[in-house]
């Protein structure tokens, strides 16, 4: 992975460099790198300065004015995870291993964090605002095309904007809540809309969208006379993605904006990675990036400017979903760099296993069924 040697006492200082900046977000001095080991490991004020000054060589320290101490580089943090990542696997080849490192307290934080949960909308929802939660950043959690074909419809509205323009509202059985602008042919007025989610509502709560949209076609088509009158303007609602439900794109959660709003990011900077982040598809193709599917363990990049110049000193720790043997979609924090990887890796790779338990406990009734009620 890197092209240079760190040896031991180099990787002492080192993280220790890092866990101060982490906590101070200031530059480090070798006056504080001594306090922090309180002369301890052999490691006096003139070594530490060397070793400093050697791995700022390497390109793993950066030293921001003549006078001050020394920061991480992009580089440093990215040895830093690959080493906490390989103390990990090291300790035990048990996936269980990594979860137990959390804190208990934390733990049952999560563990409470999920109470009530009962279908795997409904835990990728609560997951964003777990992460969120407990990071300094971001908490992400994008579905599956699976996962969002077995929406169930609890509610939907329909609002007109203006002329041709309609506002549709969809609340699924899980409590995510949908939105989407339909651009529509005919003009439609406050009663037809009203007419139509009527209709909707009184007679497809509990369907699954997918089996909603092919009904009603099915009775548009067999009673054409009747529906001509009574729905007019369901058949072209309909047609214009009011139940797309997945086909309008992955969902996604996002939260945790003010955390970063609250950070140390640049104005310009924060503006044009807030600007990428308004689209929605944008994380979705990050996250598609970065976390493979069909890998178990957490996913994690330091420096996301590859990706989105803009997120240059922010970082993915990320994993994928699972439900049994079934990807439900991928959760992920998405933080600075100043974050403390070694929890966060750890919340990250227990919430993501965290699914299987919680979704199997979940009562009977709650279960998605494979079609409408009879």
């Amino acid at each position: 992975m890197h092209e240079f040697r760190v040896s031991p006492r180099e990787r002492l200082v080192l993280t220790a460099i890092i866990e101060i900046y982490i906590a101070t977000g200031e530059p480090v001095s070798s006056q504080a790198v001594a306090r922090y080991f309180e002369n301890k490991d052999g490691l006096s004020s003139a070594t530490i300065r060397n070793v400093m000054a050697v791995l700022g060589d390497t390109g793993l320290l950066d030293q921001p004015h003549t006078s001050a101490g020394r920061v991480p580089t992009p580089l440093a943090f990215r040895y830093h995870v690959a080493q906490l990542q390989q103390s990990s696997r090291g300790a035990s080849t048990a996936p269980a291993s990594q979860l137990n490192q959390l804190s208990e307290q934390r733990r049952e934080q999560i563990d409470d964090s999920f109470a009530g949960v009962n279908s795997p909308l409904q835990y990728l929802e609560r997951t964003s605002h777990v992460l969120a939660l407990i990071s300094n950043g971001l908490g992400v959690a994008v579905a599956n095309a699976q996962s969002a074909v077995q929406q169930i419809l609890e509610h939907i509205h329909f609002s007109r904007l203006s002329t041709g323009r309609v506002l549709a509202v969809l609340v699924t059985k899980a409590g995510a809540v949908q939105d989407r602008v339909l651009t529509i042919d005919r003009e439609l007025s406050y009663d037809d809309l009203e007419i139509a989610a009527r209709y909707l509502n009184e007679n497809f709560r509990g369907w699954p969208l997918d089996r909603i949209r092919v009904e009603v076609a099915r009775r548009i088509e067999a009673e054409q006379a009747e529906y001509q009158n009574r729905l007019r303007a369901l058949d072209e609602l309909c047609r214009q993605g009011a139940l797309a439900g997945e086909a309008a794109g992955p969902m996604i959660y996002v939260e945790g904006m003010a955390n970063l709003l609250a950070g140390e990011l640049d104005r310009e900077r924060l503006r044009q990675m807030l600007l990428a982040m308004e689209a929605k598809q944008r994380l979705v193709e990050l996250l598609n990036a970065y976390v493979d599917a069909r890998q178990h363990e957490v996913r994690v990049v330091v420096g996301l400017d590859e990706a989105m110049p803009a997120m240059q000193d922010l970082v993915l720790v990320g994993a994928p979903a699972r439900f049994g043997a079934e990807n439900m979609g991928t959760v992920a924090v998405i933080a600075p760099t100043r974050m403390q990887y070694q929890e966060m890796i750890q919340a990250v790779s227990y919430i993501a296993r965290l699914s299987d338990r919680v979704l199997s406990e979940r009562p009977p009734l709650d279960r998605v069924s494979d079609g409408p009620p009879q």
